[in-house]
């Protein structure tokens, strides 16, 4: 039995990419709760990500493409059904993009509800 399709429990990733391109930027929240918030990302084939530090743990899920992450000194090729886990404060960045990144991010807690980075 599927689940309904809502704004808070479920979700469907076309849409969520039909979102994103609407709001004319690389990264969508589509979920926040306390503990947890999670995102789509997305980055063209040649580009680079501007990520930053935060203050929280994140995971990052590949669903599609291909490109490398750096995190903190250690570089990882990336493409669908990759996990990379970035701890809180460690310097990472998606580089050499070769196929566009469609990136599913989830931040513990939610991204910015710590003070730090």
């Amino acid at each position: 039995m599927a689940l309904p399709l809502n704004d808070r429990t479920a979700f469907d990733i076309t849409t969520l990419l039909a979102r994103r391109e609407r709001a004319g930027k690389p990264y969508l929240e589509f979920l926040r709760v306390p503990a947890l918030s999670g995102g789509l990302y997305v980055l063209g084939a040649g580009s680079a990500g501007p990520q930053q530090p935060h203050a929280e743990d994140e995971v990052y899920v590949v669903m599609a493409g291909k490109g490398k992450i750096r995190v903190g000194e250690d570089v990882y090729p990336v493409q669908a059904g990759s996990v990379v886990f970035v701890e809180a404060l460690v310097e990472h960045k998606f580089f050499d993009v070769e196929e566009r990144l469609e990136i599913l991010v989830f931040f513990a807690p939610a991204e910015h509800s710590r003070k730090g980075a």
